[in-house]
Parts: C-alpha cells; structure tokens; sequence
C-alpha cells in the first residue's frame, strides 16, 4: 500500500531553516547533503510509515496517533491519516523535545 506524503507549512519551514543554517555555518554540500537525506525520509514514509515509533515525549502525554522517522540529529514528526501521512515537524532531536513539540502540536 503507499500512501501520499504531505508536508504542512511548518515542516517545510523548519527543513529550509535547517539547509539555511547548515550552509551559513558549515557548508553548502553539507547542507545540500541534509536536503537530501531529509527529503528521502520524508518521501520514504510513502511506504510503510508504521514502522516509526511514537515519540517518548508525547507517549508520556498519552498521545499515540504521531510517529518519528530520524536522520540524526533530526527526527521527522508525522501522523497517520487514512492513506496519507501528514509531516508536521523536521526538528534538531538536541533541543529541548517536550516542550517544542507541545508548542508545536499542541497548538
């Protein structure tokens, strides 16, 4: 079965957010390289997207309806909806996870 593969405003903000920094401190093939490896697992959630795991930090708040996929440090927040899966966040998995995603989520 595949499913299609929706990104909403904020996943596509946070994934230029994170080619924009990579590039500026780092380097552009570094950053072109991310891109990359981000929007294969973005895309690879077409298939099989049960297959990620439900976050810890929304577990312990008793929501089981999200999932991750993670290309280190990032971890890719998605949900899914009939035969779609919905990103809704590509987020550093370094910060501060609980409360960036109750504010994002949550919302």
């Amino acid at each position: 079965m595949t499913f299609e593969v929706l990104l909403s405003e904020d996943a596509v903000r946070d994934i230029e957010d994170i080619y924009r920094y990579i590039a500026e401190y780092d380097a552009v093939e570094n950053a072109d390289r991310v891109l990359v490896a981000l929007e294969s697992i973005c895309s690879g959630l077409g298939t099989m997207p049960e297959r990620g795991n439900v976050p810890k930090e929304l577990r312990s708040l008793g929501m089981s309806e999200f999932r991750e996929a993670h290309y280190k440090p990032y971890r890719v927040i998605y949900r899914i909806s009939g035969q779609q899966v919905v990103v809704y966040c590509v987020v550093d998995g370094r910060r501060d996870m609980q409360s960036f995603l109750q504010r994002r989520l949550l919302r």
